[in-house]
């Protein structure tokens, strides 16, 4: 597609791991697959995406 080959990929991925640490990348994975879902459920013409909202502070301050 880009020209992208197995050794381009191998040297992305080396790069990503090294900013961003192996403890991360299981979040940034899920939190990319959640987003790739939501657009897909919001291309399709559903009402539904999934959201979560968060603590607001008044929650936190109380906890």
């Amino acid at each position: 597609m880009f020209g992208f080959g197995m050794p381009e990929l191998i040297i992305i991925m080396v790069i990503v791991l090294v900013v961003f640490g192996a403890g991360r990348l299981p979040e940034i994975g899920g939190a990319l697959g959640k987003s790739i879902r939501n657009f897909k459920k919001a291309s399709s013409g559903k009402e539904e995406i999934e959201i979560k909202p968060g603590r607001s502070e008044d929650d936190k301050k109380s906890n």
